[in-house]
This record gives structure tokens, C-alpha cells and sequence, in this order.
């Protein structure tokens, strides 16, 4: 049975509510779960303290037992210092695209042959 450390949504349209449970991945997002071991209200402010509640030692627990954390819930964990953080490191993604490389290119060249004849 694959784990998953997960949030089930809950609360009304525009007003999300989150639970933070441990479920089989095979079991939809807001279906049947194994145990609740928190609660987060993305709608409060980061500095509230009922934004976030988190049983750390059943998580423990869970990850000792194979449990994988989803994203957002693992970087709740790193948070708390129960396990380390994820670093997402994608150089390509900051590069600009062809098009806008040609159009550097172009601009280059432009600035070039303007300077050639002043000199």
C-alpha cells in the first residue's frame, strides 16, 4: 500500500479548509483516509496560530512506516525541522525561449553594426 502524507479539502466554494491526512494514493483527494494528523487554513494569516496544526510525532510515525509526503505537506515538515527541505533547482527554466533569443541576437546586432561606423 503506497502511503501519502496529503491534504482533503473541505469547507465551502471560495472558502478552502484543509485536513491533513494519511490515505493510500489510490484513494481520491477527499475520500477515504487512514488517520487526520492536522489541520491548515490557507485563508488565515501566515503568522495565526490556527493556520496550522500538526501532530509531528504521528508524522513521524507515518514516515517511519513508508508514508510520502505530498508538496505542500512536505514543506510543512521542513518547517516544523522533521524532515529536509526539498531544493528545486530547473537553470533552463530562467533561460529565456528561441524567440526571445533571436530577438536578443538581432538587438546585439543591431547595437554592433550602429557602433562599427561611429568609431
Amino acid at each position: 500500500m503506497a502511503l501519502r502524507i496529503r491534504l482533503a479539502r473541505g469547507g465551502t466554494k471560495k472558502r478552502p479548509h484543509y485536513n491533513i491526512v494519511i490515505a493510500d494514493s489510490r484513494n481520491p483527494r477527499d475520500g477515504r483516509f487512514i488517520e487526520k494528523i492536522g489541520f491548515y487554513n490557507p485563508l488565515l494569516p501566515s503568522d495565526h496560530a490556527d493556520r496550522l496544526k500538526l501532530d509531528l510525532d504521528s508524522a513521524k510515525a507515518w514516515i517511519g512506516k513508508g508514508a510520502v509526503a505530498s508538496d505542500r505537506v512536505h514543506k510543512f515538515l521542513a518547517n516544523a525541522g522533521l524532515v529536509k527541505a526539498r531544493v528545486h533547482n530547473n537553470p533552463q527554466k530562467a533561460q529565456p525561449k528561441k524567440k526571445a533569443q533571436e530577438r536578443a541576437a538581432a538587438a546585439a546586432k543591431a547595437a554592433e553594426t550602429a557602433e562599427a561606423p561611429a568609431a
